[in-house]
């Protein structure tokens, strides 16, 4: 006989197990995310509010808002977290009829991490031929990875060599271009399953991110370049805002290729790095085969100069 899945639980079997809540609080959390839950929230971040809550429980009185800010307050944690944490308890205060005065919490601007072309291919060549290709899809298309956690099958273009991707956070979906080695990597890789066209494609984010954090620390230790350190999976999101932009120097299809919302997180892009022209490889093309091959390695055309075409690609 099957059971109700507890909205929050993220399709999980298994969670990190916390102290025991008492029947009060665990029916006060319940309603907190079947209510998020009947109210449109993601189901994601109806995960993270079931999260948060039960460690606010396990720590202090959830139940009282006072205890509840002087915890927020006391924690050694970024301003940024602390104005998550507010806001999921604001939610448990809201839903259960609760009040309190909301702190304010100022979060801080840290300017993303981009990582350079050399990074990213160093990474993708030292995975495993799966997280080569987890790697190349967040490379070539600057999705979040929660979004590539809920790829199916049937959002696949390959005729096209594209992704239709649905937009985390309620946002417009958007189609995104693979270059054709990627393309060609994900066919191979979905004949090799069976799959149906509802299937997911690839493990939860969690996942994703312990063996990428295993990847890169043993390419870090093994090619004697700990900078490798500082990229995680949404670096690939940035190096692609920071290229697209560059590349086309129009914020607003930027803006629609990362699935912005608010285009003054786009903005961000346009001054991430500054480029000069030591920072290119340059290359000629004489004959159609030799262009289609440097568009297909990543070069973009830049002129025409005594009969051959000129491309570059950022170093």
């Amino acid at each position: 006989m099957g059971s109700t899945p507890i909205p929050g639980s993220n399709g999980q079997t298994h969670v990190t197990p916390l102290s025991p809540l008492s029947p009060t609080v665990k029916e006060r959390v319940f309603k907190t995310l079947w209510s998020m839950k009947n109210d449109g929230y993601c189901e994601t971040t109806i995960y993270a509010t079931s999260r948060r809550l039960r460690m606010i429980a396990r720590d202090t009185d959830i139940d009282n808002p006072d205890k509840v800010k002087e915890y927020i307050a006391q924690k050694a944690a970024s301003s940024g977290y602390k104005e998550n944490l507010a806001d999921i308890y604001d939610r448990y205060v809201h839903y259960n009829g609760l009040t309190w005065q909301r702190p304010y919490y100022i979060r801080e601007s840290q300017t993303p991490y981009v990582p350079t072309e050399e990074e990213i291919s160093i990474l993708i060549n030292s995975s495993t031929r799966t997280y080569a290709l987890v790697l190349s899809i967040l490379r070539d298309t600057g999705m979040r990875p929660i979004e590539l956690e809920r790829l199916r099958l049937r959002w696949i273009d390959f005729e096209r060599g594209a992704i239709n991707a649905q937009t985390a956070k309620g946002r417009q979906g958007r189609t995104l271009q693979l270059k054709p080695q990627t393309a060609a990597m994900l066919k191979e890789y979905v004949s090799k399953r069976r799959l149906d066209l509802n299937s997911r494609l690839f493990a939860t984010v969690a996942c994703m991110r312990r063996r990428f954090s295993t990847l890169k620390k043993t390419a870090a230790n093994k090619l004697q370049r700990p900078e490798l350190l500082r990229i995680n999976l949404y670096s690939f999101r940035h190096f692609f805002g920071t290229m697209t932009y560059h590349r086309t120097k129009d914020i607003l299809y930027t803006q629609r290729q990362l699935g912005h919302r608010n285009i003054k997180n786009t903005l961000v892009y346009t001054h991430l790095i500054q480029f000069a022209s030591e920072d290119f490889v340059c290359k000629v093309a004489t004959t159609v085969k030799e262009a289609c091959n440097l568009v297909e390695e990543g070069f973009e055309y830049v002129t025409d100069m005594e009969g051959v075409k000129i491309f570059r690609k950022r170093k």
